[in-house]
């Protein structure tokens, strides 16, 4: 019997990608084991959590790809889940429904592997939190997969403790900073994720759930390297996030960046950056969900504009449309496109981010703070400008700006809107003032350990090599 790694990702883009990497690495570094990825369907529900198109295309497209290129991964879908009340609430909520509802066939899949393969080591995203209850009954060692930073990890695991200390709704502290979380700089209530504040919903009960089975599980594998974020690894590995229990050991791996464009067609838009100087075009992108009202793209085009800076920018339409192409005519003010085009490209709906960020012509990065953009852009040696759009995003850019110092902060208004005049003010010192030197130096020495750490040797290396020799010890 063959032994055998099961891992068990949510299906949103940045999830899933990373959990399909982990299992490419666990077999370059150590193909004696068998990889199976279970895959949740996404049912079809009234609630406006589906993907967009090009989303979902461009996820299909990657796991076609990883099929053809590494066979020795097996993709196992599990059965739709029809069932689903079209009343749920929130994305987020749904995103821990849909494994708890697949569990019945969870255990059923796993029964199965377990009588062909010796079942080592069963993987899973802190959304499938419920499988760690079908794990547990069947005596499989569970680690979770994080996928977002080693900072919201040390505020995840210590989330029972803030419950216990702080008896009022943190909905009701938004004015308030926290100082006291291991790990985390002084941090804005309001700057924490949304799904933390409302202590009578059904996600702020899933997160507390998830905290408590992390802390018992076998291990936690984490989509970073130990010198990015030293103060939060720290802390969670010296048990400060868990004051009154048990902290698993963790697992720096990373980074695992994957580059999606695999299909041999070369995106218009690296053909215009073979045109342009070295690191003088500013690339803006805000990962697979951000959009933006047509007002703040406007405003963002007049930003651009006047900072007078090479750019590269993806727009996308305002919701509720933004599934469909963009008319930049009628989106974007009269004449920007004509008025820009030396110095400007504009892609509707989806670019290439890890060859764009590669590319030797790019040399500053406007992002949302997605974890994986993160790792992207300090992988390629590209300092940042972090506008956070929604879940954990706004935590990571105080950590980017304030703690490592890896990125400029922009300052919006309370419901996120920023005005041309702070990007352009932004985006001008990020490409030509000393501190935007400074970040960039920064980055770069940070690109360089990024590399030696996935070397043979690395840290994040002897971190998998050490997980796999517990694996083969079950």
């Amino acid at each position: 019997m063959e032994d055998c790694i099961v891992l068990y990702p949510s299906p949103g883009r940045g999830h899933l990608i990373s959990m399909v990497e982990l299992g490419k690495l666990i077999l370059k570094h150590h193909p004696s084991f068998s990889i199976t990825i279970l895959i949740l369907s996404k049912p079809n529900t009234n609630t406006g959590s589906t993907a967009p198109q090009y989303v979902a295309s461009s996820t299909t497209q990657y796991m076609a790809t990883v099929n053809s290129t590494a066979p020795s991964i097996n993709f196992h879908h599990l059965p739709p889940i029809s069932e689903v009340a079209h009343s749920t609430p929130s994305p987020v909520e749904l995103n821990y429904l849909i494994p708890r509802l697949n569990n019945p066939n969870l255990h059923q899949t796993l029964k199965t592997i377990s009588q062909t393969s010796k079942l080592k080591a069963f993987i899973i995203d802190f959304f499938c939190d419920a499988a760690f209850e079908v794990a547990s009954n069947l005596t499989i060692p569970t680690y979770y997969f994080f996928t977002s930073s080693p900072s919201s990890l040390a505020l995840f695991l210590y989330r029972p403790t803030l419950h216990k200390n702080k008896d009022q709704s943190f909905k009701d502290l938004n004015n308030m900073i926290l100082d006291d979380i291991p790990g985390l700089p002084p941090i804005w209530v309001s700057d924490l994720p949304k799904d933390m504040f409302d202590r009578t919903s059904k996600v702020y009960e899933y997160f507390l759930n998830t905290a408590a089975h992390m802390a018992k599980s076998n291990g936690l594998v984490l989509n970073t390297f130990d010198l990015l974020e030293t103060k939060a690894t720290k802390a969670i590995s010296g048990g400060l996030c868990v004051p009154d229990g048990r902290t698993p050991p963790i697992f720096c791996i990373g980074p695992l960046i994957s580059n999606t464009n695999q299909d041999g067609e070369v995106h218009e838009c690296l053909n215009w950056l073979n045109s342009q100087p070295s690191r003088s075009v500013v690339f803006l992108c805000f990962g697979s969900l951000g959009s933006f009202s047509e007002k703040q793209v406007k405003e963002i085009a007049v930003g651009l504009e006047n900072s007078g800076q090479r750019f590269l920018w993806v727009v996308r339409n305002p919701p509720p449309d933004k599934d469909k192409d963009p008319n930049l005519d009628e989106l974007l003010p009269k004449g920007f496109l004509e008025r820009t085009k030396d110095k400007g490209f504009v892609v509707k709906q989806w670019a290439p981010q890890v060859a764009v960020l590669s590319h030797e012509s790019v040399g500053g990065f406007v992002t949302h703070c997605g974890w994986n953009s993160v790792l992207e852009a300090v992988w390629c040696g590209v300092p940042t400008v972090g506008w956070p759009l929604y879940a954990e995003q706004r935590l990571n850019r105080t950590v980017l700006v304030e703690e490592t110092k890896l990125a400029l902060g922009l300052n919006d208004s309370a419901d996120g809107f920023v005005s041309a005049t702070e990007l352009e003010k932004r985006v001008t010192e990020l490409m030509q003032s000393e501190v935007g030197t400074e970040v960039r130096e920064r980055v770069l020495d940070l690109r360089d350990k990024a590399v030696a750490a996935v070397k043979e040797g690395g840290s994040s290396h002897i971190a998998l090599a050490k997980l796999a020799e517990l694996w083969r010890q079950n």
